[in-house]
């Protein structure tokens, strides 16, 4: 969908299954984000429309509690905060190098150079990828559209020493940077 802008008479107007389409993967992976901000239209802005993506994932629980939401006579399940992260592809890994991520991922990833790693920096990155999720159980997560690669590194070896509750943190404020410039590319301001 990228190059596709939306004006935001358009996006009030899609049905929920046009709306779920264009926005099903405004946070990695979540489609539950786009149904639920598609039940809050009509939005009188952009920053409506961002604001209410953003804070459903605040009203995520840290923890993996089962939650349901009543939408359109369905109900949909989703976990917590955790499992947001762990819907993220590890950067530069495996999905990366076997062309299977997401096209805004790919997008992200390559506007931040990580296709373009030495392979020193590729070493430590997949290094400390993995050290991350182990310690944390989710993968390192970063707005790479905001970094470059370099940035990224120092800052997943800055991060790998952080508590779970402070990654936590970290990571769903990374998460909501990625989801509104993704929503931004999407809608005419």
């Amino acid at each position: 969908m990228a190059g596709l802008l939306y004006l935001l008479e358009e996006v009030n107007g899609l049905t929920s299954q046009e709306f779920l389409q264009v926005f099903v993967n405004v946070v990695e992976d979540r489609p539950d984000v786009a149904r639920h901000v598609a039940a809050l239209r009509p939005f009188s802005g952009v920053e409506q429309l961002t604001d209410a993506a953003l804070l459903y994932l605040d009203t995520l629980s840290l923890e993996e509690n089962m939650l349901f939401y009543r939408l359109s006579h369905r109900y949909l399940f989703h976990t917590g905060k955790e499992e947001v992260l762990r819907c993220h592809p590890d950067l530069a890994g495996r999905l990366a190098e076997e062309g299977k991520l997401t096209a805004e991922s790919a997008r992200e990833q390559h506007a931040a150079g990580l296709h373009k790693l030495t392979p020193e920096d590729k070493r430590d990155i997949d290094q400390l990828n993995k050290r991350y999720k182990e310690k944390f159980g989710f993968p390192f997560v970063i707005c790479a559209r905001e970094n470059k690669a370099n940035a990224i590194l120092l800052g997943l070896k800055r991060r790998v020493d952080n508590s779970k509750d402070c990654e936590l943190e970290e990571g769903i404020q990374e998460v909501k940077k990625i989801c509104r410039l993704r929503i931004c590319e999407l809608v005419s301001l």
